[in-house]
């Protein structure tokens, strides 16, 4: 990562839309965003985090209340092993959280401290990035150090802030913090505040004016981002294993306790929920997709409780009656989804190593249920998943009514049966509604438009790598900047020109390139280029990595120097800071040169 202060403002090299919170004079992606801070806060999104700490803390005090309730009952292995799933999940997140805090707050103090006094925006950058200097380069690695790096580059001289000082009273502030947050998280409470915070940053952002509204919106879509990870790792470590041994219990002894049903079932919505809420906050965070309303969030964590439900009935039914091959297919079922994982080459983390470690925890998620990790259609994928876990579901739930035992009647066996039939069928109809309807980008199981130029054609001029291949709405990034994607909803036109309203063209699109004018020539490109508004345009975080297409998170949200570069600049400039990623389909020259239009 190097920071330093080039004086330059927009790069036309890059590809992506740079994701800025305040450009009055770039198109927005997404129209729902307001140009001073993102998305405005609504009271739904209040109701939202309000309703997940809700699911949380009825998921552990279900769980923890059913185990006192075992300990009562002198139970003590069902107790032990409920309460294992308890603790041991909620402290491997509650380290994870504490080490996000202390990685962000001590080099945050730290920040304050080699930034104070006067300087730019880039200076304030440097220092959040890890101490650099302003004028000066210093490279730091996110990944490789020949790979991956950023340059943040402030704007003119007058956007210059001064930036907080170390002194007493804040260092007395720093010192509570600390001792706050580490009570906090040895309570297992860590989640907890995230929630808070996100409540109270949604606020600001919505009662704060422009420019204090754009740096409460950066740090609400950073919280929660963590939240969701978090809160999904946790649902997996704990909720899921959880579901399994209560409704094993519950078969097992042929008898259901009021407590196993609410922690079974608390356990089984949280699932369903984390699924839903990760996959919007990713949508959220990025300015390359539309975001999913809380119709789809809701039908899809139905097509989740559904499916996970039923799935997760078979394990306990086959789990009651073969103890030791429950354990053989789990972890052979967890091996063959992780080596397929590894193999589709996803791009998530920032390191090889932290890429595998994620691969190995989506092979957990997938032993309950389809999580999307990999950019593209993922039509054959989803049926590939779904087909071999409707054939394990039909093996398993078959083996536990032959071998069941015998105080087992046979309309009871019956009745659990269809029970898992009918769960799975309703998750497939409630995902067939989620894509059929309510899908962001609108329906996608019928044909799609897409760019329908060969990767890597080269022209008569030699242009080569133009366009991806089928650039759909789901996978595809949009550059105002030069390049002009079709929009998601197409008019047909007659032989006269005309267009046809209310119908989308789907079926071709065939982009026509069109030679622009030199640069000289274009007084577009001559007002986009110019020194006076690259002054106007304020500090541009340049990212040296290719921006990685959903469903992986941008690396500004990854990178957690990258955040803080991001907030201090928010802090020292006038202007909300641009970024960019770099260039991976054509250089500058090809960039002026050409544009797609339809």
């Amino acid at each position: 990562m190097a920071a330093k202060s080039d004086g330059a403002a927009v790069s036309v090299e890059d590809d992506n839309t740079p994701r800025s919170l305040s450009e009055p004079g770039n198109p927005a992606v997404r129209p729902r965003c307001s140009a001073a801070g993102g998305k405005p806060y609504t009271l739904l999104d209040c109701c939202w985090v309000l309703c997940a700490l809700l699911v949380f803390f009825s998921d552990g005090a279900t769980d923890l209340w059913l185990a006192a309730d075992y300990y009562l009952r002198g139970d003590y292995w069902w107790f032990g092993l409920t309460l294992v799933f308890v603790v041991v999940p909620s402290a491997v997140v509650q380290v994870l959280s504490f080490r996000w805090f202390v990685y962000d707050y001590s080099d945050l103090s730290g920040g304050d401290g080699a930034a104070s006094g006067s300087g730019t925006g880039a200076a304030a950058a440097g220092a959040a990035a890890g101490g650099a200097a302003a004028a000066g380069d210093s490279t730091l690695s996110t990944k490789d150090s020949e790979q991956r790096g950023v340059s943040a580059a402030a704007g003119n001289a007058a956007n210059a802030t001064t930036i907080y000082t170390v002194g007493g009273p804040r260092r007395c502030c720093t010192v509570c913090m600390w001792v706050f947050q580490t009570v906090l998280h040895v309570l297992q409470l860590g989640q907890v505040w995230r929630y808070i915070h996100a409540l109270y940053l949604g606020a600001q952002s919505r009662w704060n004016s422009n420019r204090p509204r754009r740096h409460f919106h950066w740090r609400l879509m950073f919280e929660s981002a963590d939240i969701t990870m978090l809160r999904l790792l946790e649902a997996f470590l704990k909720s899921a294993p959880q579901l399994v041994l209560q409704l094993s219990i519950m078969i097992h002894g042929n008898a259901v306790l009021p407590l196993q049903g609410l922690s079974a079932s608390a356990s089984l919505v949280s699932l369903a929920w984390m699924i839903a809420s990760y996959q919007k906050v990713l949508r959220d965070s990025r300015d390359d997709k539309l975001p999913m309303s809380y119709k789809a969030v809701i039908t899809q964590m139905l097509w989740h409780f559904f499916t996970i439900g039923a799935r997760t009935v078979a394990f306990a039914l086959f789990a009651s009656v073969f103890q030791l091959y429950f354990g053989i297919f789990i972890v052979s079922h967890w091996c063959v989804m992780t080596f397929w994982i590894i193999q589709g080459e996803t791009d998530f983390c920032m390191s090889k190593w932290e890429e595998i470690i994620y691969n190995m925890v989506v092979g957990i998620i997938y032993i309950f249920c389809w999580f999307n990790v990999k950019e593209g259609p993922s039509r054959f994928r989803m049926t590939v998943y779904y087909s071999v876990t409707l054939a394990e579901n039909v093996a398993l739930t078959a083996a536990w009514y032959t071998y069941r035992g015998p105080h087992t009647s046979d309309s009871y066996a019956l009745v659990v049966v269809c029970l898992v039939a009918c769960s799975f069928a309703l998750g497939t109809f409630f995902m067939l509604v989620y894509y059929c309807w309510l899908h962001p980008d609108g329906p996608v199981l019928g044909s799609q438009w897409g760019g329908c130029v060969d990767e890597g054609v080269v022209g008569a001029g030699g242009v080569a790598g133009v366009i991806d291949a089928c650039l759909t709405p789901s996978q595809g990034s949009q550059t105002d900047m030069v390049i002009t994607s079709p929009p998601r909803t197409l008019p047909r036109t007659k032989d006269t020109g005309e267009p046809v309203p209310g119908e989308r063209d789907r079926d071709s699109c065939l982009p026509v390139f069109q030679v622009r004018p030199s640069p000289s020539s274009s007084p577009a490109l001559l007002h986009r280029t110019s020194s006076s508004s690259r002054a106007q345009e304020g500090p541009v975080i340049r990212i040296d990595l290719p921006r990685k297409r959903y469903p992986a998170w941008d690396a500004h949200f990854i990178d957690r120097r990258l955040r803080k570069t991001i907030l201090l600049l928010e802090t020292t400039s006038a202007i909300s800071p641009r970024i960019q990623y770099r260039s991976s389909m054509m250089g500058s020259k090809e960039v002026l040169e050409y544009e797609t239009t339809v």
